[in-house]
């Protein structure tokens, strides 16, 4: 693990998973429709919604799609990491007031690139809203040992930490 509790690419190894979940609110629409510019009105009309295939107002994918973000940020492998990637497929859609739970696994690891696929899936009631894979870099406790110990050489008296 690393100072803020994320896997460090050490840790990881495949079949590993975890699972963010959150309600997707009327707040979350408006505000990514204004973060995003996306005002299509599928999303902020409910009375066109209304005439459409969905027969009402539905989330944004991406909206959806950042709860994958969120477990990838918080869960695994957490702090440190940074997205290099993804694909996905949307599959059903998110109305306000649907909880998403974006689940994560790890499917392999490249630890001297300190990169992991994750296969990325988000459900609600059980359903499979979006599925696909992410790549992600993390860091690495050889790498932060290595960089310690230079630093040590470079700075006489400096204590190394473990």
């Amino acid at each position: 693990m690393n100072d803020l509790n994320g896997y460090d690419i050490e840790d990881l190894r495949p079949g590993m998973q975890a699972t963010y979940s959150k309600t997707i609110t009327e707040a979350d629409i408006v505000l990514f429709a204004a973060v995003s510019g996306d005002n299509n009105a599928v999303h902020t009309n409910e009375e066109f919604a209304a005439t459409t295939r969905f027969g009402g107002r539905i989330a944004h994918g991406f909206l959806t799609a950042s709860v994958i973000s969120a477990a990838v940020a918080n869960r695994l492998p957490g702090p440190g990491a940074v997205y290099l990637g993804q694909q996905m497929r949307f599959r059903a859609p998110v109305r306000p007031g649907d909880t998403v739970h974006a689940t994560v696994t790890v499917l392999s690891v490249d630890t001297a690139k300190a990169r992991a696929v994750l296969s990325t899936e988000c459900r609600v009631k059980g359903v499979v809203v979006i599925d696909g894979e992410a790549t992600v870099m993390t860091t690495s406790s050889a790498a932060r040992q290595a960089a310690q110990a230079v630093q040590a050489q470079t700075q006489p008296g400096a204590a190394v930490a473990a």
